[in-house]
Parts: structure tokens; C-alpha cells; sequence
């Protein structure tokens, strides 16, 4: 049915679908919509009904038209199109990033606080604008893609309430992954990717971890609010009444589309530079005077992004296979050429304790009796130490003190200390590589007849550790599941509420098994509580000195009470028949936060203890400083000592094979691989040496000597390193039944 028109009105001023203005009855002069006032079709401004002369519409006074500027109100309505009000949210977006970057930076200022200076300041912004740019418009793609779309139907209220939305809730999840990775970052040590979802994805309690840190870094979640509600106010949405449709609406959303496509893919390349490659997360390296600032000149919306569907292992051509093969090779004989030990270890148990976090910085003994302040040392008492039992065990032990963890994480342990696989790139059980055959150290013992177990008192699945000892060999794992079910459900009262098993009780359940499992075993321990939330029983919490009931550093309490808890287990296994009989393996997952300087530098964040104690003296006590030692090391080194004949594969040295000035750690770390060596620590990014330390004269690592001493040998075999790992990792070569026949060797 039709419409009634009223008289004086044009059937256009009724159509819903024009965008003719309507007219004053009584004049033929249009109305403003928004204003019902008459509108000056020359100026667009509100008349004043009475003089027909032109209104501010912002005061309704009397505009004067000798000094409206045509140019200006030309302006005024471009600024409220919709390219330029995606323009001014892009911007808006932007600073929230940069925002959440400073938030960031004050969150780990033990790590930056220090180097940070005004100098470098320009360099890491430049580098960061071009990171955020790209990270921005992968995420905003939608919003610029629906907003400049050339179609006038959609011009409408509803539409930009819905763009509103979209641009609010991408950028708030922006800089929520930002602000959530400030708190990861002091573990990790590099801005999260995309294997951080395959890390944790057996963890069953994440949602109660998160709330707790949430709760924990409730500053944080007020930033995030604030930004939101930030986003939220100063959203520029278009004014519909700059859009007039016709051909100048198409042209200029067409235009703007076109320029903003054209501008997307070069913002995400890095570069308008015809010839060059696509930036990726190494290119930060360029803006970053240190590895650890590359993280700053990063977002971690763009680490995620840019990691997905990525292959971690690349293999590089430094140099030839033969020349690579001269140089380093991975392939372990034995027994070893020139072996003067023998096997004094043959028949024995062995017990591998990995203990959670457990650092050299809060170890007295590695001290020497002294602890660091202000990267210097100083003189304290030993009977204040956080660690008795680890001292004592360590003062009767062979005991490394230039002794580093391979990784970061605790799935980077596991990998290196069992298989002699550092983590390269990624941890290489979180990629297809985890299919390679290997040669785990339980797994060749087995041939040997030892029992294989593996103890570790949180959920089962936890950090994948249940899937990779079963690729290791290892036959009986023992988690929560098998602790609750042996002490039927009473165990529940022994949970730490977010983790595991208190480690108390969960070693002294181990005993339980180690007590009647057949000999020899190798069993590995991993303890649980010297881990963030930092709980401890309340019985013992009760018994600690008021120091560390009300210390800044929650962890204090909880290395104390690990401490505790291997002083019980030793208590105890002390009286079990195996006791004497058995190797034990003291050693850390890897390091933790430090206010330290010391131990807050390139090499400090890898200083971990590594012990090899037997009651019975068969590996005779010393302390030995001369030489470097790494996790990687212990697969062939305990092998070695338990008289395993036989090659195999493993990215570490023979600790009773090879000389002191030939020994060497490596670990890589946010894009740059470490090399250590007796006196000297290398930094480099895959194509050039970036760093150069003597870090017994310059322990802060204050003095980059790049550039100005020979490091031709140690760079060379760093290269040989990578070129091996990578190589091996894609042709699936980590065993020598797939390179070689292994080599025969003689009873």
C-alpha cells in the first residue's frame, strides 16, 4: 500500500531509501535531521529561523559567515568519514599497545631495569612501531576490511555499533596477551608462541592457576580495564551525516579500501622495499642491543600469530657435511677411547632428583659460602643457608659449579637430561619431531635389565611428561593418579591446591615404591613445590623464621621447604638396603626470578646445580670448577659410569671423556644461541656473533668483546652445533641405527 504525502512534500522527502533532506512546509529550505532547524545548503550549517543566517550547531549562535573558512568545514567532514575514523581508532590502538609495552617493562624490571638507557630508547620505539603495525593489522583486518567496504547500505547506526564491538574486543584480547606474557616472560625468558597452547594443554587446573594469577597481578587486570574502557570512550564512529552517497561515497571508500590493502600487506611485511624478505620475529634483533631487549621491541599477538604452522627446525649451510662432521659430531662411542675410569658405577641404581627452579643463586654451597649483592660477593654464614641438605649431599659429592641448565622451561629438562636434546628453536617434543627415533638413556639401560620409572606428584599428563616417558623407555610413571590410589583418596589433604603433591609427602610415597621395585632401577624424581604459587603446609609454615614468613620473594619459603623435603628422603632411604648401592643425580629443571644481578645476566639465568653423589664413595668426592658442565652432558657421562657399551646419540659431552678446555655448555634462548666455554661466553643469532664475554673478568657481562678477540674455533663449533641438531631433527637421525652401524666394541 502507498504512503500518505502530505501537502508541500515531494514523494522523494518520504522514500526511506533517499537521501534527500526534508523540507520546511512553510519555505522550501531543508532541515537538518539531527537539529530540525533550516539547513544552508552552501554551508551545511543550521539557519536561525527567524534572519535565515547560519547557527553554530555546537553553541546555536549566530555563526558569522565572513569567517567560516570553506576549507575548514570541508575538513571537519572528511574527519568524520569512515577512513579517517578508522584512521583515528588505528592510532588509538597504537597507543594502547605501547601502553601495554610499558606496563610490560615495569613488570620485569629486574630483567630491564638495569640496561634500559635514554640512548637506545629511539632505536627500540622504531622497532616496536613496526612490530605493533604489524601486529595490528593482522588483527584488524575485519574491522578496516568491514568499515571501508564501498557499500552505502550499510551505513547505518547498527552497523558501526557492531564495529565498535569488534575493534574494542580484538585490541582489549591484544593487549591482554600482552599483559599476560609480562607475567610468563621472567619464566620463559622470550615472548610466548604458539607451542605455549601445547605446553599446557594437558593441564587439567588452568583455570584455577589463572584466577590465582589473576589475583596475584590484580594491577594488571585494573590496566586491562582501563585500556578497554580507553578503546571504548574514544572510538571515533562515523557521522552518517558526512556520508551524501553517490559517486563520491564509492570513489572514496574504494580509494581508501584499495590504500589500506596495499598498506596492510607491506605493514605485516616489514617493508616497502622491493627485493627484501618478509620481517619475522629474528628481524627484532636488529633493533635490540641485548638478546633479552628483542622481547620489548615484540608484541606477543605477533609472536602467537607469526608462530602458527611454523617449522621450528631450518637446517643452515655454514659448511659442508664432511667439514661438519670434523668438527662436532653428536655420536657417542662406548666405552670411550682412552677411557683411564672404567666403569666404577657398573650395577648401580640410579636416582635422578630434578628439583624444581632449585637455582644456584639460592644454593649456599654454590656460593662458596658467600651470596651476591650488587653482582658482588660476600662473605655469609653458611648455617643461614636455604639449602642444608642440598650443602651437605654437595660437600660429599662430585660437584660441578660451572654446571647450566639447556633451557628455560621444565619440558626443556626432561628432553636434555634423559636424551642429551637440548631445546633448539622449540622444545622438540612439542613439534612433529617428537616422531624421531631416539636414544633415551632409561631406554638403553633397559637393555641392561634396569627397571625404568619416572615420579612426578602433579596431574598426570602435566607438561606431557607421562607421553614423553613412555617415548623414553620408561615403563612405570607414578603421578597424582597412582598417589591417590595408593593411599585411597586420602592423598587429596597432601595437594598443594594448584600443582601437585606437596614434595614432602611425594618423596617419601616414592621411597614406598623404590623400596620394593626390582634392581637396578633408574628412577627420575621431579619435585613440584618450588613452584609458583610458592604454597607450603601450613605445619611447616608455622616453623619458619619471620624472615621468610613475611619475605618479598615467596620462593625463599619454598626452596627451603623442597630442601626439607630431600632431607626426609634422605633420612629415610639412608636405611633401605639400595641405599649404598646407588648413584644419586641432583640437579635443577632450570632457574627462576632473581633480584641477583649475578644470576639476572645471559649466562646467570642457566646456572644450575648438577651433583653426582654415591653413598659408597665409588665416584670419589671433589669439587670441580675446571670444567663446564650441562644436562645434556648426563646422558652419556652416567652411562659412561655405569658401563653401557654401545653408540648412541646425544648433543652433550662425556664429562669423564673429555678435557676441561674442550668442554662447553649451549643453550639457546628468544633467537640467539649460547655457547659456553671455560672462559668465555659467545651470543649468536644465526648469522652473525652478536656478543663476546670473559664472564670470570666481567660477570655482568657488561663488556661486549665482539669484534675484538678471535673466537674463530669456539664460533665454528657453535655452527657445527646448529647445523648437526637441525640436520639430524629433519632427516629423523637422532639414533645410529639411522646414521651408522653402530661401532663394535670389544668385552
Amino acid at each position: 500500500m502507498g504512503r500518505n504525502v502530505g501537502p508541500g512534500l515531494g514523494l522523494a522527502a518520504c522514500d526511506d531509501n533517499t537521501t534527500s533532506q526534508p523540507l520546511n512546509l512553510s519555505t522550501p529550505q531543508p532541515l537538518n535531521l539531527s537539529t530540525s532547524q533550516p539547513l544552508n545548503l552552501s554551508t551545511s550549517q543550521p539557519l536561525n529561523p527567524s534572519t535565515s543566517q547560519p547557527l553554530n550547531p555546537s553553541t546555536s549562535q549566530p555563526l558569522n559567515l565572513s569567517t567560516l573558512n570553506p576549507s575548514t568545514v570541508m575538513l571537519k567532514r572528511l574527519l568524520h568519514t569512515a577512513p579517517a575514523s578508522a584512521a583515528i581508532n588505528m592510532a588509538l590502538a597504537f597507543a594502547a599497545f605501547m601502553l601495554a609495552r610499558f606496563i610490560f617493562v615495569l613488570e620485569n624490571l629486574d630483567t630491564y631495569g638495569a640496561s634500559l638507557s635514554w640512548s637506545a630508547l629511539p632505536t627500540l620505539l622504531r622497532g616496536s612501531l613496526r612490530f605493533d603495525t604489524a601486529a595490528l593489522l593482522y588483527i584488524n583486518a575485519l574491522y578496516l576490511l568491514l568499515t571501508l567496504l564501498p557499500l552505502h547500505i550499510k551505513e547505518n547506526d547498527r552497523f558501526h555499533r557492531a564495529m565498535r564491538w569488534l575493534f574494542v574486543v580484538t585490541n582489549a584480547v591484544g593487549v591482554a596477551l600482552s599483559l599476560c606474557d609480562a607475567v610468563y616472560f621472567p619464566y620463559s625468558g622470550r615472548r610466548a608462541t604458539m607451542t605455549i597452547f601445547d605446553q599446557f594443554a594437558a593441564e587439567s587446573n588452568l583455570g584455577s592457576i589463572f584466577l590465582t594469577e589473576v589475583i596475584n597481578h590484580w594491577h594488571l587486570a585494573v590496566a586491562l580495564s582501563g585500556i578497554t574502557f580507553l578503546l571504548w570512550r574514544l572510538f571515533r564512529k562515523p557521522d552518517l551525516m558526512a556520508y551524501s552517497g553517490g559517486a563520491a561515497y564509492y570513489g572514496s571508500q574504494t580509494i581508501a579500501l584499495l590504500a589500506t590493502a596495499t598498506l596492510t600487506v607491506l605493514g605485516i611485511r616489514g617493508s616497502f622495499i622491493v627485493g627484501t624478505k618478509p620481517m619475522n620475529i629474528e628481524t627484532a634483533r636488529l633493533y635490540a642491543a641485548r638478546p633479552a631487549d628483542a622481547s620489548l621491541v615484540l608484541n606477543t599477538p605477533y609472536t602467537l600469530i607469526r608462530s602458527i604452522g611454523k617449522q621450528p627446525f631450518i637446517t643452515p649451510r655454514y659448511m659442508t657435511d664432511a667439514e661438519m662432521e670434523a668438527v662436532y659430531s653428536p655420536i657417542h662411542h662406548l666405552p670411550a677411547d682412552g677411557d683411564s675410569i672404567g666403569a666404577p658405577c657398573r650395577g648401580h641404581n640410579v636416582v635422578i632428583i630434578m628439583v624444581e627452579s632449585l637455582a644456584t643463586s639460592y644454593i649456599g654451597f654454590y656460593n662458596g659460602g658467600q651470596s651476591t649483592a650488587g653482582g658482588q660477593l660476600r662473605a655469609v654464614n653458611l648455617s643461614n643457608s636455604l639449602t642444608p641438605c642440598v650443602d651437605s649431599i654437595a660437600a660429599r659429592a662430585l660437584t660441578f659449579t660451572q654446571s647450566f641448565a639447556n633451557g628455560r622451561v621444565s619440558m626443556d629438562a626432561m628432553p636434555s637430561t634423559l636424551c642429551g636434546i637440548p631445546m633448539m628453536v622449540e622444545n622438540f617434543f612439542l613439534t612433529p619431531a617428537a616422531m624421531n627415533d631416539i636414544n633415551a638413556m632409561p631406554a638403553m639401560l633397559a637393555t641392561m635389565g634396569y627397571t625404568t620409572a619416572f615420579f612426578h606428584g602433579a596431574h598426570n599428563g602435566s607438561m606431557q611428561f607421562d607421553a614423553f616417558a613412555r617415548s623414553a623407555g620408561i615403563t612405570r610413571y607414578y603421578g597424582l593418579n597412582e598417589y591417590r590410589a595408593n593411599y585411597k583418596g586420602a592423598g587429596h589433604n597432601d595437594w598443594d591446591g594448584k600443582w601437585a603433591i606437596y614434595d614432602e609427602p611425594f618423596l617419601q610415597y616414592t621411597l614406598d615404591e623404590l623400596e620394593h621395585m626390582p634392581q637396578p632401577f633408574i628412577s627420575t624424581i621431579f619435585t613440584a613445590s618450588n613452584h609458583h604459587p610458592y604454597n607450603v603446609p601450613d605445619h611447616f609454615a608455622a616453623t619458619l623464621p619471620d624472615t621468610l614468613k613475611n619475605t618479598g620473594q615467596p620462593i625463599l619459603r619454598t626452596v627451603r621447604y623442597t630442601d626439607h623435603a630431600l632431607s626426609e628422603f634422605f633420612r629415610r632411604a639412608a636405611t633401605m638396603p639400595w641405599f649404598n648401592n646407588t648413584l644419586f643425580v641432583i640437579l635443577a629443571d632450570h632457574t627462576n626470578v632473581t633480584s641477583q644481578p649475578l644470576y639476572s645476566t645471559a649466562l646467570g639465568r642457566y646456572r644450575i646445580p648438577i651433583i653426582l653423589y654415591t653413598p659408597d664413595q665409588s665416584l670419589p668426592a671433589a669439587l670441580r670448577d675446571d670444567i663446564v658442565v650441562q644436562q645434556t652432558d648426563l646422558t652419556p657421562s652416567l652411562l659412561h659410569l655405569l658401563g653401557y657399551k654401545g653408540s648412541f646419540v646425544a648433543f652433550g659431552n662425556d664429562i669423564f671423556a673429555t678435557a676441561p678446555d674442550r668442554s662447553w655448555a649451549f643453550s639457546y634462548n628468544d633467537g640467539i644461541y649460547q655457547l659456553v666455554t671455560t672462559t668465555r661466553l659467545l651470543q649468536f643469532d644465526g648469522t652473525r656473533l652478536i656478543g663476546l664475554y670473559d664472564y670470570h673478568a666481567d660477570p655482568l657481562l657488561r663488556h661486549n668483546l665482539a669484534g675484538h678477540e678471535d673466537v674463530n674455533r669456539e664460533l665454528t663449533l657453535l655452527k657445527a652445533i646448529i647445523q648437526q641438531y637441525m640436520q639430524r631433527m629433519n632427516d629423523n637421525r637422532l639414533t645410529v641405527g639411522h646414521d651408522a652401524p653402530p661401532r663394535a666394541v670389544h668385552q
